[in-house]
This record gives C-alpha cells, structure tokens and sequence, in this order.
C-alpha cells in the first residue's frame, strides 16, 4: 500500500494517463500514426516514447539507474506498432512500472536518493521530473488529437465557454457567487 504521497504522485499518473487514452480514443488508426509535418511525431510514437521512458525510469526504481541499459531510446521515435492493441500493450507496460513502484513506496522511500543517466536526485524530485516529461509529452498528445480530430473532437475537461455553469454545479450558485447563505 502506498503512502500518502505515492498514493498523490499515482492520482497525478492516472491523471495524464487518463487524458492521452480519451485523446487518442478520438483518433482512427490512421490518425493515431500521421504526423503534423515531417519533423514532428505521430502519436502513437510520443505514447511509444512515454512508455519506454516510464519503463525505464521506473523499473527497479530505488535499486538501479532511471536510465536502463536495455532501454533503446531512438527506436521510440520510429513507429512500428502493426496495430492499436500492440501499441496499447506497450503504453500499459511503461505504465503498469509507474503504478507498481509509487504503490511500493514507503514513506521512508521518499527520504532517499536515486541515479538517473548517473545523476543523484532525491525521490520527490524524480517522481516530480517523471510526472512533468509525462505531462509535456501528454499534452502534445492532447494538442495532435484535437488538432487531427477537428469538427469530431469531444473535449476532455471543460468546454469552451462553460466554466461558469461548471463551477455553480461543483460549488452551487450561491457558494460560486462568494455569496452567504
């Protein structure tokens, strides 16, 4: 069982993880593998990148460098998944790393330091370091699928113009207002 910060540090995962599914749900194959212009990346290749670089970073994640010596960072960017499930079963193994280590964590765990690429870095700030690459790289996700999805996008937080009648159902009109009952 995690401790209170891994149980923190895994909503914020699951968070992102959650956001580049519902993106790339949008996407037909096709879509999921074209990119924008000749010098960016499609993508299923950013979620082949994320997978890879979470598997790394996280496998062994108290015991060895964040930076595996199985790991081939340049075949991330080269697109050779045959279909969607392949490529799903690659996203779920970088991040089923993620989620089995956070719930590993002790709360000792957090006073310790680990290496990545041969760099001491305390644990809060690998999780932080991890959790900020996902998110870049989450909203490059969000931002191709929007941009492939057009007029069929469907928005994954709120809509354009619908923050106020967000709010007054989370918080009621009057408490929305900063009005007293």
């Amino acid at each position: 069982m995690a401790p209170p910060y891994g149980k923190e540090f895994a909503a914020a995962f699951a968070y992102n993880k959650r956001l580049a599914e519902q993106a790339a749900a949008q996407l037909n194959d096709e879509q999921l593998h074209a990119a924008l212009d000749g010098q960016s990346n499609s993508v299923a290749v950013i979620m082949k990148h994320v997978a890879g670089n979470l598997r790394s970073r996280w496998t062994d994640f108290l015991s060895s460098d964040g930076e595996k010596p199985w790991r081939d960072r340049d075949a991330e960017f080269v697109d050779s998944f045959a279909d969607r499930q392949e490529l799903m079963d690659c996203w779920e193994a970088g991040w089923s790393a993620v989620f089995a280590s956070l719930d590993s964590l002790k709360n000792s765990d957090f006073d310790k330091q680990i290496t990545i690429r041969g760099e001491k870095l305390s644990v809060p700030l690998a999780i932080g370091r991890s959790l900020s690459h996902t998110g870049y790289h989450v909203g490059q996700i969000v931002m191709i699928s929007r941009t492939l999805a057009g007029d069929a996008w469907q928005t994954l937080t709120i809509a354009r113009g619908q923050s106020q009648q967000h709010n007054t159902r989370s918080w009621g009109e009057q408490q929305y207002r900063g009005e007293q009952r």
